[in-house]
């Protein structure tokens, strides 16, 4: 009902006031209780209220506390203020009151009972006019609408294909994980001093088991919706309150199968072909979007950068000129693709004032914003000189730049998080948290391609980060990679110093990420006027690798390949090997470039 509410208007409304109401646990579990929820438009939206369903069974709350981590909590304000920083103690108290978490196989929920109060927060502005043909005609899953019947009290189904659990071969998954929540040492992995043996169980939810659990393999191992577990969306839907809390009401979060994944889900949602839409980006950008772009019909134009990235004049101006004409026919771009912390390939992060230009400049123009941040935590101080860390986890949020999902009244962005760069890459694991409509036909599609992430990375992701490190462990964990690729960036930039020659090298501090931009002067080189940009790139590039070192040429990254190139570029990385051999890389690297420019 709010959505057709909000349909046909652009301007942003008020969230309409809140009531409460007590109802009683849903029948059929033990421990029943009753509890106050929030009631917005006739829909429960305190913490952990039963959801709308779209689903198998509904994720419930029963009477107990939900298990966390010990955590020492300070009081907590019954009256919250609009737009202020959330914090774990909050987070935990909420939980402590909303009691056990039940979220059956194929569980569904919305993640919006999992945030706090939105009073006083705007809706989100309607976007439907951004979506595709494709993505506006999608229906729901009929499956997964039929299997919401499973709520009801003593049903037995025989309409799903639910494969029975005891057949499932795996017992049990044991890990080893260092104990960043309760040992203060920020060791790396292998070093810490103090470890936790965690073990996950086919049968760990039940009554009857000897350490009740939420999630266990039963349920991770079976068929789930395609927005993920209850588990797991409940401690992102938390830790982006923690790090973004968006200020509009009606933000939703829901796992994916890792950023490029939902990269062509959200294109192939936003863009057709058939109405010549294209994208904006960085002038050089992720290689890997944009080979993601290309196939889909959708062409890429770059806007030009500096060292804070994407530069908001000339975002402005590509959009208030744009000749259809003079851009092989297509139409004034609706959406921009930016990577805003550590820009893959160059390293550039934008500033906090820079990204509200550019959030600016989109609106003005009416953009989708998708903010793809794999790199975000990676953040580092801006020189090679000893600085001191954040203090603690509260000083660690402080510090981190202001995320354009933070400023986002309006609901126009799509923000792509991952576990990709900060825990494990093979977990193909990240989550969305866009506004409402845009993670409704997200999932459409989800439903009918991935059908969500895996049962394995969740279950195993849920243990390490909310039973066994909680919110406080996991901020540490973050700490720590800040503080390794701090010491990693600056072995690499030392290298620079001492290999490369600084009369046609040049390069900047990265401020986060994992690679270093470099920039040859190629004006300077002995056949600047017989051989192409790309010639010479390819000379050093066969150079290097004949000398025994892999480096990224920078064309590979042009987001319009059919103009021809600008600048010389290569791009290195700092995020795994050994301090040694990134110095001798460099090494290689210099002597490649030597040879070339015949110094």
């Amino acid at each position: 009902m709010r959505r057709a509410a909000r349909l046909g208007s652009g301007a942003a409304t008020m969230a309409p006031r809140s009531r409460t109401l007590v109802l009683t646990s849903r029948p059929g579990f033990a421990n029943q209780t009753t509890k106050t929820v929030v009631l917005i438009n006739g829909q429960q939206a305190s913490f952990h209220s039963r959801p709308k369903l779209d689903s198998a069974a509904e994720a419930t709350v029963i009477g107990g506390p939900s298990p966390l981590p010990e955590v020492e909590l300070p009081e907590i304000p019954e009256t919250p203020t609009k737009n202020k920083r959330v914090t774990i103690a909050e987070i935990l108290e909420r939980r402590r009151k909303a009691g056990r978490l039940v979220a059956p196989t194929a569980a569904g929920c919305d993640s919006g009972v999992f945030k706090g109060d939105s009073t006083g927060k705007p809706l989100a502005k309607d976007m439907s006019h951004h979506l595709s043909h494709e993505a506006s005609i999608r229906e729901p899953c009929k499956l997964k609408q039929a299997a919401r019947h499973l709520k009801t009290p003593g049903i037995i189904s025989l309409g799903g294909g639910l494969p029975c659990p005891e057949y499932f071969p795996i017992n049990s998954i044991s890990l080893s994980v260092p104990d960043y929540l309760h040992n203060p040492s920020l060791s790396p992995p292998e070093a810490h001093p103090t470890r936790q043996n965690i073990t996950i169980g086919k049968y760990d939810t039940l009554p009857s088991a000897p350490d009740r659990k939420e999630y266990d393999l039963s349920i991770a191992l079976n068929y789930a919706q395609a927005h993920g577990s209850a588990q797991l969306i409940r401690f992102v839907t938390e830790h982006t309150e923690l790090v973004s809390n968006p200020p509009y009401a009606d933000w939703k979060t829901c796992l994916t199968v890792g950023s490029t994944g939902a990269l062509e889900q959200a294109l192939r949602m936003l863009c057709d072909s058939s109405r010549n839409d294209s994208i904006l980006t960085e002038e050089f950008s992720f290689a890997t979007a944009l080979e993601t772009a290309h196939p889909l019909g959708i062409p890429t134009f770059g806007v030009p950068i500096d060292d804070q990235g994407l530069i908001p004049a000339e975002l402005d101006t590509v959009l208030s000129t744009w000749s259809p004409s003079e851009r092989h026919g297509r139409r004034k771009p609706h959406v921009l693709y930016t990577v805003p912390s550590g820009q893959n390939p160059t390293g550039a992060t934008q500033g906090p004032e820079r990204r509200k230009q550019i959030y600016d400049v989109c609106s003005k123009h009416d953009l989708v914003i998708i903010e793809d941040e794999p790199y975000y935590y990676l953040q580092l101080p801006p020189t090679t000189f000893p600085i001191a860390p954040p203090a603690n986890t509260t000083e660690f949020l402080k510090s981190l730049l202001p995320t354009f999902l933070s400023m986002d009244t309006d609901g126009r962005v799509i923000r792509m998080d991952s576990f990709s760069k900060v825990l494990v890459p093979g977990s193909r694991l990240g989550w969305l948290t866009a506004s409402d409509q845009f993670i409704e036909r997200f999932l459409r599609h989800a439903e009918v391609a991935n059908q969500g992430p895996s049962g394995f990375s969740q279950v195993i992701l849920h243990k390490l980060l909310d039973e066994t490190w909680g919110h406080e462990g996991y901020l540490k964990w973050l700490m720590v990679l800040q503080r390794e690729y701090t010491e990693r960036r600056n072995t690499l930039l030392e290298a620079c110093k001492e290999y490369l020659p600084k009369e046609v090298v040049s390069w900047e501090v990265v401020r986060a990420g994992m690679f270093q931009w470099l920039r040859l002067n190629h004006t300077l080189h002995p056949d600047f006027r017989t051989k192409s940009i790309l010639e010479i790139e390819e000379e050093i590039f066969d150079s290097c690798i004949s000398k025994g070192v892999l480096i990224a040429r920078g064309s590979w990254f042009r987001a319009e390949l059919d103009l021809p190139p600008t600048g010389l570029f290569f791009r290195a990385t700092f995020a795994a090997a050994t301090p040694e051999n990134m110095t001798e890389a460099i090494k290689r690297l210099g002597v490649a470039v030597r040879e070339s420019f015949r110094l």
